[in-house]
Order: structure tokens, then sequence, then C-alpha cells
């Protein structure tokens, strides 16, 4: 069976997974962990691509990112799997293929899911039952947007920098979205493009995306 275009505008922000083949461990570690976020931060400025959003799960990774260019976040993706499976294997002593296939991703409509989708990343390791809280998961933006974490690799969105004008206002705004629980048909809406790769939008963006690119769910 053919392969689905990938289509990516530059501007409209981007929901990635990556996950392991089988499901099998893609970080054994903290080394592991730390070293996928050096190729985040070389990489996100090599292809353009600014990283508002992340989580590093044990098998799996989440990013939320907007690319400047047409092959932007292919090519940040690709670069980020060579380097990282070949570091992997050489410290775990092992050989083969370490991703499950392409990396999936949705279009994401900035003005209506943008705060959310970068909600439901963040809330992957307590959803996994990692952790009772995001702020006790280290390897997450969740660090930045609500704890005022430094990062070279954050990006982050006008939506959220709209959230308040002192680092201290945004973050206490964040931190109120969290409070009250993502209602179930957003998290649904959110966990079905992502694996289908169709576009999370409303109507208007929709029909924006066909009338300019001929892009359609």
């Amino acid at each position: 069976m053919p392969r689905n275009i990938r289509f990516c505008p530059p501007g409209v922000p981007q929901h990635i997974i990556q996950r392991g083949n089988n499901r099998q461990p893609t970080f054994k570690g903290r080394v592991d962990f730390a070293f996928y976020c050096r190729l985040m931060e070389q990489y996100s400025e090599e292809h353009s691509v600014a990283l508002h959003g992340w989580v590093l799960m044990t098998n799996h990774v989440h990013l939320l990112a907007t690319p400047s260019t047409e092959n932007g976040i292919s090519n940040f993706m690709q670069s980020i799997g060579r380097r990282y499976v070949r570091y992997f294997n050489r410290r775990h002593d092992r050989t083969g293929g370490l991703w499950e296939g392409r990396f999936r991703s949705c279009l994401v409509d900035s003005e209506n899911y943008l705060l959310g989708c970068q909600r439901y990343i963040e809330m992957n390791p307590v959803s996994a039952g990692m952790v009772t809280n995001p702020e006790d998961y280290w390897w997450s933006s969740y660090q930045c947007h609500a704890l005022g974490k430094s990062s070279e690799m954050h990006s982050p969105h006008d939506l959220y920098q709209a959230l308040g004008k002192e680092k201290s206002e945004r973050q206490r705004r964040y931190r109120q979205i969290f409070a009250k629980p993502m209602p179930e048909y957003l998290r649904d809406e959110i966990r079905n493009t992502a694996k289908s790769g169709k576009t999370l939008g409303s109507i208007e963006f929709k029909s924006h995306l066909k009338a300019k690119y001929g892009i359609s769910d």
C-alpha cells in the first residue's frame, strides 16, 4: 500500500508522535533522555522548527512543533531518528531498527486546539500512571510552561505568551488550565487525529486549508 503524502505547510503547528518498534523501550535512563533532548535542540535550530511542547516517554515521544519550511518537520525528525538510533544501539549493545516506521503527525488549528493539544501531550505521564502530577515528570515541556524551567530548545507559542505579560503570570494561568479535567471528547479527538493523520481543527480551519492548499480530511 502506498504511503500517504505528508503535507507540511510552513507556519502551521503539528502534533507529532514517534513510537518504538513493537512498543519496545526507546529510552532506558536519564542519559538517553538527555541525549535525545540535545538532538532536539540541535536539529530544531538547524531545520528552523519551533518546538513548542514535548514529552519523552519510555517507548515513544510526543512533540508539538511549527516548521518554517515545507520539509522542516520531516528533516527534523529524520535527523533526530538517525542519530539517536546509532547512539542507542551502540550504548545498549543492540542492532536493527528502533522506531515503528515513520512518525505520525497531524496539523493543528492554533486558535482552537493548540493549548489543548499541548496539555494532552504534557499529561501523558499522568495518563500512563507514571506520576500523579505533570510537574513530577522531568522530561516534559510542562516544566517550562508551568514552572519556569529554562530550555534552549523551547519556543513557546504565541498563545502561551498571551496568557500574561509576566513569566510568573503566564505560569500561574497555565497551571490553572490543568486544574480541571480535560473534556473526554477533546482528549478523544486529539488522540484520534494523531493516529489517523487527519487535521485537528475547526470546520473553518479545515475549509481554510482546503482553499489554500487543497487539503481535505
